[in-house]
């Protein structure tokens, strides 16, 4: 590529020209449309679509049943498993859909499923949409000829039953306990013509947590998360009526139909008052026009698409990069459909997990659609990766809801690090439930002979980390939306926590500077090494922005307690390799467990090093002599090329994971499993990211354009920046033909990256 070709373009261009750009762009979606013309044998063939909070997959079967999934991001059982709600299948008489002349079309610009159907005078076409603003699933039908339809609930929690087995690992965190591990059966309730059903939990792990973790005092203090937890959902039509408390119909043959779904989890200590508040739902919604529901939800995807967008053409390999531009738009749509819940995104699968009807990796069996593997729990390393795509495209809505899960689970951790250690402050584990608890696989079931905070499982054994990147990422997304209150309420108080955990915990060297140990350098080099990394980049990342903010934002007490750490930390870990500088995973190294990059993360997520960064070679020479070379699943590769300006490399890895997904899955963005499950989210976030980063990066004031594009990649772009920034542009031909800063006084902050 020629870079410094890119470069004069940019610094004529950016300084002097802001045009208007065109919305154009945003019609280029249509052509990000999934498309298929035949039906689907099975839930591998499924089609997803959510509101943030209930999703489904939806297909049509060769007979022209149309059959889905409802899914809701907040559906713990309570043996902590994230559960479907159920299943439906629609049939119609006579059965139009089941022609060969089918399409079914994922419409992304209004979050739609269209399918249509028929031969000669008898067509159908059906729209399946999940209200943005409700809790309601939609389903609109028209037919040319009168159908009778009928909606059956497929469930298949019929009765309590012992998982065993290969399927014990959608539990787990409880697979190794000494007693057999129940699901419980659903309760399918009798309402005149409608269908509901529920699971209501009668037992809980959460109790069971607490007493092997030895923070039994706070059973008495806190409430069980799990118990009486009740979701399920009613089906409604209009004029549809009840043949059975499993079954609704049509009386008679019509042209025109509706059914509407609605979903809820609540606390509820009987069955009868959860089907209490969920009739109360049902009916406070129809009391909304339908039209101006439809309408709200065709604005609410309007807006989002609207809001920020990365369009990518090219001459050269003009397909492959199509379908990655396709694959950006795809996860993107994703993380919408299940990232505005109660609870975070689901790295192993979200909410469109299916049942295995073929091998997954050493899984031969037929599983149902609640399996999962690497079960309920949230591993902070993979957890994050769909979180930091959401920054550059101004998807901040969707990043409440992690942060919400933390900040939540602060005080028991604030409790636990008082309990075990005799010290302020908290850490989070790599695995916990969402509550905040280690799972007790990891923990360890037998803790004799074992102190108390100390887990079993050495992967992880001494990987807090995670509560320094997501002080980072709450930075970021201070910087980005400049919300003062989100600084004071949560960001501080959390970050407090966190920095006091690192200010205590450790002991000093002779030298006044706190000595790492035990610790590892994430789950890769384990116990035996000495001043990690990642610790270390992320303290000094967050710390010296700390201590850089306004007084009167931070307090001066909370600035002096950063900079009092700042001034203890042992110097970031450099090194020599093959006569080259580079960054080192540690000063000194454990067991090798894993196959991380720990030195990296001083490139990516704790931005130290790299383009536009003093010494940039030492980002290029480090990413260069990585022992680990992976891009797939929750490997950072992509990202970290970009971040030091591998353009080549960056390019390649995006490309080749927007264009491969699991080859028994039917939907293009249905990843995986690589190394957790289908569909991985982290695969398609990572090089959402990565993607960005190719084409914007942002240090402080400074916006740097292009830091790792191709020449010969065109694109359309809308994307977001720190102080409530937006940049949008159009690049053609290595030129650079329209660019727009919103506020325009950030213009002057746009940089290249050889200024």
């Amino acid at each position: 590529m020629n870079r410094n070709l890119i470069s004069r373009l940019l610094i004529i261009t950016v300084l002097f020209l802001v045009v208007s750009c065109s919305s154009q762009p945003v019609d280029e979606l249509s052509g990000c449309n999934v498309i298929w013309n035949s039906q689907s044998n099975d839930s591998w063939g499924s089609m997803p679509v959510g509101n943030g909070d209930i999703g489904a997959n939806v297909w049509v079967t060769p007979d022209g049943e149309l059959q889905f999934y409802i899914s809701k991001t907040d559906a713990w059982s309570g043996n902590g498993r994230l559960l479907k709600i159920g299943k439906l299948k629609v049939d119609f008489s006579p059965a139009i859909l089941s022609s060969r002349n089918f399409r079914q079309e994922l419409d992304l610009k209004s979050g739609t499923i269209k399918i249509t159907g028929g031969e000669g005078n008898k067509q159908m076409s059906l729209n399946f949409w999940i209200d943005a603003s409700h809790p309601a699933i939609c389903l609109e039908g028209n037919s040319s000829v009168p159908v009778e339809v009928t909606v059956r609930y497929d469930g298949w929690r019929l009765a309590d039953r012992e998982l065993k087995e290969g399927e014990l690992t959608s539990v787990y965190g409880i697979m190794n306990q000494n007693s057999p591990v129940i699901v419980k059966a659903d309760t399918v309730l009798s309402q005149e013509n409608k269908l509901i059903w529920c699971h209501h939990n009668q037992q809980s792990i959460w109790k069971k947590t607490l007493q092997v973790q030895a923070l039994v005092e706070l059973i008495e203090k806190e409430e069980d998360p799990l118990l009486f937890r009740t979701f399920g959902a009613l089906v409604q039509g209009d004029g549809f009526t009840g043949k059975s408390p499993e079954e609704l119909s049509t009386p008679d043959a019509s042209k025109n139909f509706r059914i509407t779904v609605y979903a809820l989890t609540e606390k509820a200590e009987t069955v009868g008052k959860w089907q209490s508040s969920i009739l109360k739902l049902a009916g406070e919604t129809e009391h909304i026009p339908f039209a101006e529901r439809k309408e709200k939800h065709i604005e609410w995807w309007k807006n989002f698409w609207a809001g920020s967008y990365i369009f990518v053409s090219s001459a050269i390999d003009s397909q492959k990069v199509s379908d990655m531009s396709r694959g950006y738009q795809l996860q993107r749509y994703m993380n919408a459909c299940a990232g505005r819940g109660n609870m975070p995104v689901k790295f192993n699968g979200s909410i469109f997990n299916v049942d295995l009807v073929k091998p997954v990796k050493k899984l031969t069996e037929h599983y149902d659609a609640d399996f999962r593997d690497w079960g309920g729990c949230y591993w902070w390393q993979n957890t994050r990766l769909p979180y930091w795509s959401m920054l550059y495209s101004g998807d901040f809505e969707m990043m409440k809801p992690l942060f919400k899960m933390y900040t939540d689970a602060l005080p028991l951790a604030e409790y636990r690090t008082q309990k075990y250690y005799g010290h302020k402050g908290a850490y989070f584990p790599e695995t916990m439930y969402f509550w905040g608890t280690w799972n007790n696989d990891n923990y360890g079931w037998d803790r004799s002979g074992m102190p108390d905070g100390l887990s079993q499982n050495k992967y992880i054994r001494y990987l807090w980390e995670g509560g320094i990147e997501l002080t980072a990422m709450m930075l970021d997304y201070y910087d980005f939306t400049s919300d003062s209150i989100f600084m004071k309420n949560t960001l501080l108080p959390f970050a407090s926590e966190i920095i006091d955990f690192y200010r205590f915990h450790y002991k000093k060297g002779t030298d006044g500077k706190i000595v790492f140990e035990p610790a590892q350098a994430l789950e890769t080099y384990w116990e035996g090494t000495v001043n990690p990394m990642p610790e270390i980049a992320g303290l000094n990342f967050i710390l010296n922005r700390f201590v850089s903010l306004p007084d009167e934002l931070a307090g001066t007490s909370f600035k002096e307690k950063c900079s009092g750490l700042l001034a203890e930390l042992p110097a970031i870990p450099v090194g020599q390799k093959d006569g080259k500088e580079v960054l080192l995973p540690g000063e000194k190294l454990g067991p090798k467990g894993n196959i991380e990059n720990p030195e990296l993360y001083a490139i990516f997520p704790y931005r130290l090093f790299g383009v536009g960064k003093p010494s940039p070679e030492i980002a290029v020479n480090s990413f260069d002599m990585r022992d680990n070379k992976d891009y797939r699943g929750w490997q950072q590769d992509a990202i970290q090329a970009a971040m030091a300006g591998k353009t080549g490399e960056a390019a390649k890895m995006v490309e080749d994971n927007f264009t491969t997904h699991h080859e028994g899955s039917r939907f293009p963005a249905f990843w995986g499993p690589n190394y957790d499950w289908i569909p991985d989210q982290d695969h398609g976030s990572v090089n959402m990211r990565a993607l960005q980063n190719m084409l914007i990066q942002t240090d402080g004031d400074k916006i740097l354009l292009f830091p790792a594009w191709p020449a010969s990649w065109n694109v359309d772009f809308k994307v977001h920046a720190p102080k409530n920034t937006t940049v949008e542009g159009r690049f053609r031909n290595g030129k650079i033909e329209a660019l727009k800063v919103f506020p325009e006084s950030r213009k002057n902050d746009i940089k290249t990256k050889t200024e």
